[in-house]
């Protein structure tokens, strides 16, 4: 029973993923900006492009799995280290998300077009967190970074994490500006646009309607911690 429990949980934590990597998909495929934490691996990407937005995600995490041990020394627990097989698995994921709306051409010729390929990256976005939450199964180093910093300076995590956001929006700003030229992206593939600021403030006002509905669906399958 207990290996079944958790392997429900970890299905719907895998499930999350899934769509929070989809979000990551449609909105590079929007062209119009995307969500702050994909914001580094995809201007990586379009500077050294044999290497791929997913193995970009997962090296970014291992950075942010280091920055944690580094600041937690002896707090930092064992089950933490569950961050890397995470860190691999979402960003093939990504990489899979991409390659599947490539695949299939998805349309972003139009403004209103590109707007609702980034509002329908919100909606994705917004499900998947809360499956991942509520399936507590894998732990994504880009969500326990920011809680760790809330811990070790004192601060509301919404602070924390807003603040986070930022400073991994102008470092991709400031990579930008110095390869290309260019505070958006490479000139042709937009990373940082009004589409980062709607993905950046609507997922959590999203999150208040769509939770109730993942909670009411998904919630009675949660197995209780033993």
């Amino acid at each position: 029973m207990k290996i079944r429990n958790v392997l429900i949980r970890y299905g719907i934590s895998t499930l999350g993923l899934i769509l929070v990597a989809l979000g990551v998909g449609i909105s590079v495929k929007s062209n119009l900006g995307i969500a702050p934490p994909s914001c580094p691996p995809v201007i990586l990407n379009l500077r050294w492009s044999g290497i791929s937005v997913g193995t970009f995600t997962w090296m970014m995490h291992v950075v942010f799995i280091l920055i944690q041990l580094l600041l937690l020394r002896k707090d930092f627990q064992l089950r933490y280290l569950m961050q890397l097989p995470a860190a691999f698995v979402f960003g093939y994921m990504c990489d899979g998300a991409l390659w599947l709306f490539d695949a299939i051409n998805a349309p972003c010729t139009t403004y209103p077009v590109q707007i609702a390929l980034s509002l329908a990256a919100v909606v994705l976005t917004a499900l998947g967190i809360r499956l991942e939450v509520l399936g507590d199964g894998w732990i994504l180093a880009g969500d326990m970074i920011p809680a760790v910093l809330s811990k070790i300076t004192k601060t509301a995590f919404s602070t924390v994490k807003v603040l986070f956001d930022v400073f991994l929006v102008i470092l991709t700003a400031a990579f930008a500006w110095l390869v290309f030229g260019y505070l958006s992206g490479n000139g042709s593939t937009v990373v940082i646009r009004e589409g980062t600021l709607i993905l950046a403030l609507l997922t959590g006002l999203c999150m208040r309607v769509t939770d109730p509905w993942v909670d009411k669906f998904f919630g009675p399958l949660v197995p209780a911690h033993e």
